[in-house]
């Protein structure tokens, strides 16, 4: 869809809006306008899909105008034109990041309320009431979990890029192994040398690490003594003794068993995550998932059995051949373990992924939005609560991730990740570091995408490891 601006260069602000509402096979024109009077701003939308056009205005007070609020104003005048133009309403209004929830976070710790964050999202932003609850809701964990940090505490996220085979639906960047692991000792050598240069920085800065995250990838994809190697030099070069997580993806249950988990618990992690996707077997099958439902129970049995009381699980509405009968089947299985998290994802299209270009067997919009309904109404009457959403793009209907808990067993990683709360120290391939600077502002340091370049450019990843605590001081 062709996208025309007059009279500014908010590209952006406008383009993310366009993606988040119209598919990018949609035929139209859009023409966002920005005229500058002596008293207002007039941001004006005119969009035409389908032989029908729509002209729609916001006005801003020029004297008031800054970036955030002249931006808003392009993003409120195009989506009151493109809701005329939709068959059904937006359910994230004109929202268009991927965190919604980072602007009731940002009031409610500046002292405001779930009712005045609830009708920030209703009369400026124009989100629905139920997306409307599950970012609040969302917000809520979030100001719990900031009030548990302190000045300097900081996230450690090591990375695991490999996985034993590729789901058709991944596009994370991993190394595809099956049986050839000759890559896994040198990558684990060059890792378990970032860990105690990092240690040692960490030290220096005398910064605390309050979560620890191993993932991937898939981390199980590791042996036994691979894991329990790399979980002695992180307990050996950080000092772990604030940490209140430590989570290990165990993903895939064909990478688990009884004595690599009772290993990875003996050694410190004390948070899994056994990720079925579906239960259902023929819709494993076309995902390239080669276990079966079965497999998923047996490795939870396993996990609980190894000590692990706070277990998550992840599901996907929307992949291919599932029904809503399918996924409802999928959700209540899950459900009727009680782990401590359920994480519902929606699919995702991305680009480098299998599905993203062969685009078979799909359930609908309308079959996904029922799915996630179903999940939404089923884990709130279960005692669940919802912790973290994040949105992405090409997703099925325009929806959202959600990560579901009971008990408050938040996992407080996912939340100072999304949230950006504090500094995420990442490890490994393809790992970013989001450094929370003093004067307020955030920097994005990535580590070499592809295992073979991380450990190539192992001295490149060590020196900017410097520069990062040096920026941080």
């Amino acid at each position: 869809m062709k996208l025309t601006l007059i009279g500014h260069d908010d590209r952006y602000a406008v383009e993310q809006l366009q993606l988040a509402l119209f598919p990018d096979n949609t035929e139209g024109e859009a023409v966002s306008t920005l005229h500058r009077g002596e008293i207002w701003l007039t941001a004006t939308a005119k969009i035409t899909v389908n032989g029908k056009t729509v002209c729609r205005s916001r006005r801003l007070q020029a004297d008031q105008e800054t970036v955030r609020l002249r931006r808003r104003c392009l993003q409120q005048s195009y989506y009151l034109a493109a809701k005329e133009l939709l068959p059904v309403t937006p359910p994230w209004g004109a929202l268009a990041g991927v965190r919604p929830t980072k602007i009731t976070t940002k009031h409610m710790l500046e002292g405001g309320t779930p009712a005045s964050a609830n009708k920030l999202l209703k009369d400026v932003y124009y989100v629905t009431e139920d997306r409307r609850r599950l970012a609040i809701d969302c917000s809520v964990s979030t100001v719990k979990a900031a009030k548990l940090l302190e000045p300097g505490d900081l996230s450690l996220y090591v990375g695991i890029p490999f996985c034993p085979t590729r789901c058709t639906y991944c596009s994370f960047v991993s190394r595809t192994i099956g049986k050839k692991t000759e890559l896994l000792e040198p990558y684990l050598a060059a890792l378990l040398k970032e860990i105690a240069v990092t240690g040692a920085l960490l030290k220096q800065s005398g910064r605390s690490v309050r979560t620890v995250y191993i993932g991937g990838g898939t981390p199980t994809t590791l042996s036994e003594s691979q894991i329990a190697r790399l979980l002695d030099a992180i307990r050996d070069c950080f000092d772990l003794s604030r940490c209140i997580e430590f989570t290990v993806e165990g993903g895939r249950p064909d990478t688990l068993d009884a004595d690599k988990l009772r290993s990875i618990r003996a050694h410190g992690a004390d948070r899994m995550s056994i990720n079925p996707q579906t239960m259902a077997d023929s819709v494993l099958r076309a995902c390239g998932r080669p276990h079966k439902g079965e497999d998923v129970l047996r490795a939870y049995r396993e996990a609980v059995d190894a000590g692990f009381a706070a277990i998550n699980m992840d599901l996907i509405a929307g992949l291919p051949t599932d029904t809503i009968d399918g996924f409802r089947y999928s959700l209540d299985t899950v459900a009727e373990m009680r782990p401590a998290n359920i994480t519902v994802h929606t699919l995702a299209l991305k680009k480098g992924a299998d599905l993203f270009e062969r685009r078979e067997n799909l359930p609908s919009a309308e079959d996904v939005s029922a799915m996630v309904a179903y999940a939404n109404d089923t884990l709130r009457a279960l005692g669940y609560k919802p912790y973290y959403l994040y949105r992405q793009k090409y997703m099925s209907g325009s929806f959202e991730n959600v990560g579901w808990s009971r008990d408050n067993l938040d996992c407080l990683y996912n939340i100072y990740m999304m949230e950006e709360v504090h500094t995420i120290l990442s490890l490994g391939g393809g790992g970013m570091n989001k450094v929370n600077l003093p004067d307020g502002t955030l920097r994005r340091f990535h580590n070499p995408k592809f295992p073979e370049q991380y450990i190539e450019m192992l001295d490149t990843v060590l020196k900017q490891k410097e520069e990062l605590f040096a920026l941080m001081n």
